[in-house]
Order: structure tokens, then C-alpha cells, then sequence
């Protein structure tokens, strides 16, 4: 059995060593390799911008302190947007000590331990992410937050978020914020497991199979947004509700929601940009 040092650094040889894979398809741009392309600051203004494949992944965790929680299982789907299809899919449990989660996600501590090629998963994982344009999360912000830490390199990706920015107000049966299960059950799909990784990627890969308009959809969601707080009276705090503001989230003692120029104009309320 190999040692956790030689495991490590296994994992550190295959990182540097990863494929070049094909990023975006721009025209008359021929540094498309991931060295070369900052895809976490990259703005879809280009006329021909094409998004071919995404990633979607899941993360089930121990608890939501990445300071002392841990991973325990990985999920993605490598989805290609113009056909609507799943071209590959994994999902995989990393093992854990302890799961305070078990009660969630069902996961137990000692089946997490029960001999697997969790590090050769993790490498075909990567190999998904690299095929990929785009990530895609529900809740993003906290899928996010585990790459880079122990055993999960950093996803030098664009992330966009189905929960916060994807606008599914298209599908009127919607809350302004959908969960997972918000989301499937309104596309018609049946839901039968919920809180393990693979399972929701695959939730969100069939919302996805039923959007005609997931192009645009995709794009809309990668356009740059700015925090507001909602200007409302204490009598109309539902109106900012209704339309997806927080209490308390990124200011305190108000109701704020990142927004896109073009969301802004459907608001029944005034809001003010927040530095």
C-alpha cells in the first residue's frame, strides 16, 4: 500500500502534467490553453462566444466549516450543451474519519473508508473540469469553497451558480431562489434521491435537457453583477423577498441580491449599489 507522502505527491505529478484542453471558442484567438486564458475573469462580450460543454458537480461535505469540515464525496457531469446530452459522469466518496452530516447525506464514516481508486477518480474528475467551459453548481459559493483545499486542487474555472445566477423566472411556478428539487419537479422530473453528489448533477442535467433556450440561458448567467440593497419600507420587506433578496447577507440590517443590468429593470422597487 502506497503512503500517504507518495499519494501526495502522485497527486501533485498528475497536476502538473494534466492535458491542455480546448477552452473557448473564439475567433482568431489561438492561446485558448488554460495557462493562457483567465477564465475566472473572462466577460462574455465576444459576438461569436460559444459555450460547448459544461461541468456540473456536486459536493456532499461533513458540515459547512471548510476550516474543520471535510469532503466526502464528489460528483460531476461532463454535459454538452448543443445536444443536450451527458457525455460522462462520476461520482466518487473520499474518505473521512468522522461525518456529522450522516443524517443528511446518508454517507458513513466507515464506508467512506472501505478500500476504493478514490485518487484515479479524482484524476478522471479533473479530466471532466479540463473538457469543460464552464462549472456549474447549485449554490456555487459553497462547492467552490473545498477546491483547493487538502486532497481537492483548485478548479481554475468560470463558475456560474443555478441557484443565484440563472434568472428562472421564465418558469413562473418558480420562487425567485429554487432548490434542486424546486427546479426538477417544475421540468417535470421525477425525484427519488436526494443529498448525494451524483444524484443532484443529475437533477440539474436534465433542467438543463429541457431548456430550449440554455444558450442563452448560460450566457445571461456569466454577465457581470453588483451587490444591491433593496430600498423598501418594513410594510413592502416581501416585495424584496419575492425577488430573491436576502436579509442580511452581504450588508447587515438590509435585503441585498447581486444583479445584472438587465435584471434591474424588472424590479418594482428602487435599490442602491452597494461598494
Amino acid at each position: 500500500m502506497e503512503s500517504s507522502n507518495t499519494k501526495k505527491t502522485n497527486q501533485l505529478d498528475f497536476l502538473k502534467n494534466k492535458l491542455n484542453c480546448e477552452t473557448f471558442d473564439k475567433d482568431n484567438i489561438n492561446q485558448n490553453s488554460p495557462e493562457n486564458f483567465n477564465q475566472e475573469t473572462f466577460e462574455p462580450n465576444e459576438e461569436n462566444f460559444k459555450i460547448k460543454r459544461i461541468c456540473i458537480i456536486d459536493t456532499e461535505t461533513t458540515g459547512l466549516d471548510e476550516n474543520k469540515d471535510h469532503v466526502i464525496e464528489v460528483g460531476g457531469i461532463l454535459f454538452d450543451v448543443q445536444s443536450r446530452s451527458v457525455l460522462s459522469q462520476i461520482s466518487f466518496l473520499l474518505p473521512v474519519d468522522t461525518n456529522s452530516a450522516e443524517h443528511i447525506n446518508g454517507i458513513s464514516a466507515s464506508v467512506s473508508n472501505i478500500p476504493q481508486p478514490w485518487e484515479e477518480a479524482l484524476k478522471f474528475f479533473l479530466n471532466l473540469v479540463d473538457y469543460s467551459d464552464l462549472l456549474i453548481a447549485h449554490n456555487a459559493e459553497f462547492d467552490k469553497k473545498w477546491f483547493g483545499r487538502e486532497t481537492l486542487p483548485n478548479l481554475n474555472k468560470k463558475w456560474i451558480c443555478s441557484l443565484n445566477d440563472i434568472n428562472w423566472s421564465f418558469k413562473k411556478t418558480l420562487k425567485s431562489r429554487p432548490s434542486v428539487t424546486d427546479l426538477a419537479l417544475a421540468f417535470g422530473i421525477p425525484v427519488w434521491n436526494l443529498h448525494r453528489a451524483l444524484s443532484d448533477c443529475y437533477y440539474l442535467s436534465e433542467v438543463f435537457k429541457n431548456c430550449h433556450d440554455l444558450e442563452d440561458i448560460l450566457l445571461k448567467a456569466m454577465e457581470p453583477k453588483h451587490i444591491y440593497k433593496a430600498i423598501v419600507s418594513y410594510e413592502d420587506r416581501l416585495l424584496a423577498k419575492k425577488a430573491g433578496f436576502l436579509w442580511n447577507n452581504h450588508l447587515q440590517g438590509a435585503w441585498t441580491k447581486k444583479l445584472s443590468e438587465d435584471e434591474l429593470i424588472n424590479l418594482d422597487f428602487k435599490v442602491e449599489l452597494l461598494n
